[in-house]
Formats: structure tokens, C-alpha cells, sequence
């Protein structure tokens, strides 16, 4: 594909993992993206480390930032995208590293009709202590480093860092949602226009994606594999609170039962959200 692809990346007060997942999208080989940092409530110290990077990585860095109501993935993820101007999103989580040909893979992958799903390979919390504390660059290592970091339990697996030519392979869990996670999947803005982008029906941690990735399977869009050539390099971090999943879980087994496939609160609701707001004037 040709055109502007928009990395979308969620972050929420964690500003070290941050500050190393923009240095790997600086040293992107193909520099044709922008990236949107999705922030979901974070203090000011987000804002002036985004801020600090604008002039690095790609063609623009914005903070897209709303107040702290607890976990809020899925709205703030749509509101990046309603100020991405590009085609094509990728969406990142902000603790999860890239290698410098993530963009030009994602690049090279994205076919009409399908979004694209990628896998990851998570480091430990020893290891990421490491990476953190002394600025270590996981995104330049080699093959052999991390065969080294493996042995030493540092990381949980090596497979999602190979590149190979699977072909008509990558077609093969078309209409399957289970495993795809958003901290490295790609959707044509067109296709999240149609499902009208997440649901920020799912308040708390957990299912917001899958949710999303049933509704696109459900308007006829088909999963492509990402494994083997978007692989991505997660920091670990603490278990979200969770409290939240037995309802998220449920709104998910009810959208299964259907065929639904606009979101209940999505993209629609944010502008007539901001319209309202316009109209209404200053106070």
C-alpha cells in the first residue's frame, strides 16, 4: 500500500516504557507514518515526554489525552483515530517495542478487506527492569542476543521474532477472533468507519478488542496473519485490575450471538459528542 499509515499508541502513566517505544518507531526504516499517543488519563509528565519526541518520530506526534475515569481503552483509542489522518491505522500498546521494520511490514501486509494481526514476545520483569533502568535498545538486538536472553528465562518465546513468507498461510484463521490483541493489530480507517471503531460500552480492562475484531468479522472484513513479520517486544507490567472482565465477558457472549456491527458508544458518539460541545460555545 501507498500513503500515511497512523500508529496509534495507548499509554496510561508509564512514561520509561513510553519514552523506549517511541525511540524504536524513531528508527522506523520506512518513515511515511505519524503516531498518535492515546493517552487514557495520564499526568502532565506523559504530555511533556510526548512533547520531547515530536521532532524524532515520523512525520507528526500528537497527544490525544481525555481525564482519568479509570480504564477507558477503547474511547481513547477512538478518539486518536478520529485524529489520525492516515488510510491505514496500526494500532501499539505503549509498552510494547518495535523492531525497525514494524511499519514497513505492516506496510507491506495490508490488503483490502482484511486487518492484519500480529504477535508479540514478552520479556520478563527482570529483564525489563534491565531495559528500562540502563536504556537498553531490545529493538537492535540480535537473533542471537535474544537466544542468550531466552536461555536466562528472559523472554517467553523466539518464534514471533522470525521472518517468514507464509503466503496463503496468513489466510488461514480468516474468520477466527479469538487471539487477535490490539497492542499490534492494523485496520483500514475505512473498516473501523464501518463497525464505527471500539465500543466504549466496555468500560474497565478486558474484551474492548475482541469486541471489535468480532463486529469487523462480522461487516465481512477477514483476519490476516501478522505472525512471523510483525512480531513485537512487550515490557512486562503488573496484572490490570480485572474486576471488570465477568461484565465485559458478557457484553462479548451477547455480540456473539448476533450479527451486529456498529459499536453501541463508538466513533459517532464522539462527534456528536464534540458537536454538542461546539454549539454550546465557551461557558
Amino acid at each position: 500500500m501507498k500513503g500515511l499509515i497512523s500508529v496509534i499508541v495507548t499509554t496510561y502513566n508509564r512514561e520509561d516504557a513510553l519514552a523506549a517505544v517511541l525511540r524504536s518507531l524513531a528508527r522506523q526504516s520506512d518513515r511515511d507514518f505519524e503516531v498518535l499517543v492515546a493517552d487514557d488519563g495520564s499526568g502532565p509528565a506523559t504530555a511533556a515526554l510526548v512533547e520531547a519526541w515530536k521532532a524524532k518520530v515520523g512525520h507528526r506526534v500528537e497527544h490525544v489525552w481525555h481525564e482519568d475515569k479509570g480504564f477507558r481503552a477503547g474511547e481513547i483509542r477512538n478518539r486518536a483515530v478520529l485524529a489520525a489522518r492516515g488510510d491505514y491505522i496500526v494500532f501499539l500498546d505503549g509498552d510494547c517495542i518495535v523492531r525497525p521494520d514494524f511499519v514497513a511490514q505492516h506496510r507491506k501486509l495490508a490488503e483490502e478487506g482484511a486487518f492484519v494481526t500480529g504477535n508479540r514476545i514478552l520479556l520478563s520483569p527482570e529483564l525489563t527492569s534491565r531495559v528500562l533502568r540502563h536504556g537498553l535498545e531490545p529493538e537492535s538486538w540480535s537473533v542471537g542476543r535474544f537466544i542468550a536472553e531466552r536461555l536466562r528465562g528472559g523472554v517467553n518465546r523466539l518464534l514471533a521474532l522470525l521472518k517468514l513468507p507464509l503466503g496463503p498461510l496468513r489466510q488461514m484463521r480468516a474468520k477466527e477472533w479469538k487471539g487477535a490483541r490490539s497492542c499490534n493489530l492494523a485496520i483500514w480507517r475505512r473498516d473501523l468507519d464501518t463497525v464505527d471503531g471500539f465500543d466504549a460500552d466496555y468500560a474497565g480492562w478486558g474484551k474492548e478488542d475482541s469486541d471489535l475484531i468480532v463486529r469487523l468479522l462480522h461487516a465481512g472484513v477477514v483476519r490476516k496473519d501478522g505472525n512471523f513479520a510483525t512480531g513485537v517486544i512487550h515490557l512486562w507490567h503488573k496484572e490490570a485490575d480485572r474486576s471488570a472482565l465477568p461484565e465485559n465477558e458478557r457484553k462479548l457472549a451477547q455480540l456473539l450471538t448476533g450479527r451486529d456491527v456498529r459499536a453501541k458508544r463508538g466513533l459517532s458518539a464522539l462527534k456528536v459528542k464534540a458537536m454538542q460541545l461546539t454549539e454550546r460555545g465557551p461557558a
